[in-house]
């Protein structure tokens, strides 16, 4: 991770003190490191002045991560797909605007235009490739850290606290890298495992936590990954595995929006397989995400063939019918015809 630049952090000391109402938002299908870094700073905020601080949502997050906050707090984040109306008029209320973990403002869904005609104080804490820098006034931008949670960490480590950072920041922030390194298996660095030294040395219950993201899931979940793997995988001789879940299978298995996290990373115990794609039917599209092994860049991947993009190895997108493919059944083709050059070419 590159240095943190001292008059960037000066800059947002000014800004958080003059605040007095500040919205928090983050990326479309929240996951931990979207919901970690927004508790995280929302916790951090309280604790350093009177302020109002208010996370806002496009649309609600997994079951799986409720256990990062109380009832009274969950009640109290805004879903703009749930209630547009008071989104809208609760975000224009506030003075200052934290965009977390996503890079241009089409990354929050139906957040999107309220962001951009935010007219206070914005700030970017993003890791992602290529943000969209005209949109923020203070920009926090770098790739080569596991996580926003991470990069969120080393910038509030860097602000006057004088009291520490709260226990229920480090928590959230602890939850949003273990989720976003697939539990320290990718992306990460020597800043990750410094960052994660320190935050266990203050009293953070990673076994808890661990508890809570790997094993309080469903009996629905575990079956389907057992259909999913047994019956719907399929692996080809350019070293790809792909599954595809179809609405159908949503339905009969009652699976809930976060319960396949962590199924694109499953195929890449295969010795053999290098990139592993999972397609997740939704209404007029697939959501896509792409995981690789080391010399396969799943983020070209989802650039060139499925619209979207992300870190080198862990990577996501969408593809539309009949804009992409003319209908879902043509899915399958379509990912063989694109990834067989791309995986002999890497």
């Amino acid at each position: 991770m590159k240095n943190i630049n001292p008059g960037m952090i000066s800059r947002l000391e000014d800004i958080i003190s003059k605040a007095s109402n500040i919205a928090i938002a983050t990326h479309i299908h929240p996951d931990g490191d979207a919901m970690g870094s927004s508790i995280g700073l929302k916790h951090f905020l309280e604790k350093s002045g009177s302020k109002t601080v208010r996370i806002f949502l496009s649309d609600r997050w997994p079951d799986t991560l409720s256990f990062m906050m109380d009832e009274n707090e969950s009640k109290n984040i805004l879903i703009c797909d749930e209630d547009e109306e008071r989104t809208a008029v609760c975000l224009r209320s506030c003075d200052t605007l934290f965009c977390l973990d996503f890079n241009t403002p089409s990354r929050s869904g139906s957040l999107q235009k309220h962001i951009e005609d935010f007219t206070g104080e914005k700030i970017l804490i993003d890791h992602h490739i290529g943000p969209d820098t005209g949109c923020f006034d203070l920009c926090f931008s770098e790739t080569e850290i596991s996580s926003a949670s991470e990069y969120l960490y080393h910038i509030l480590k860097r602000l006057e606290y004088p009291s520490g950072l709260p226990a229920a920041s480090l928590d959230a922030i602890l939850t949003g890298i273990t989720t976003d390194t697939n539990n320290f298996a990718n992306s990460v660095f020597p800043s990750t495992l410094e960052a994660c030294s320190e935050l266990l040395a203050a009293g953070v219950d990673r076994d808890r936590i661990l508890g809570h993201i790997y094993n309080d899931y469903r009996e629905n979940r575990m079956r389907l990954m057992g259909h999913l793997l047994k019956d719907v995988m399929v692996t080809t001789s350019a070293g790809l595995a792909y599954i595809i879940l179809s609405k159908e299978a949503v339905a009969e298995y009652g699976i809930t929006d976060g319960e396949t996290e962590g199924f694109v990373n499953l195929p890449l115990a295969i010795k053999e397989i290098r990139m592993s794609v999972f397609l997740r039917e939704e209404d007029g599209y697939f959501r896509v995400s792409i995981r690789s092994k080391r010399g396969v860049s799943a983020n070209r991947c989802a650039r060139e063939h499925f619209n979207g993009g992300g870190h080198e190895q862990a990577a996501g997108g969408r593809l539309y019918w009949p804009e992409n493919i003319r209908k879902p059944e043509d899915a399958a083709t379509y990912i063989e015809n694109v990834t067989k050059p791309f995986l002999n070419e890497s």
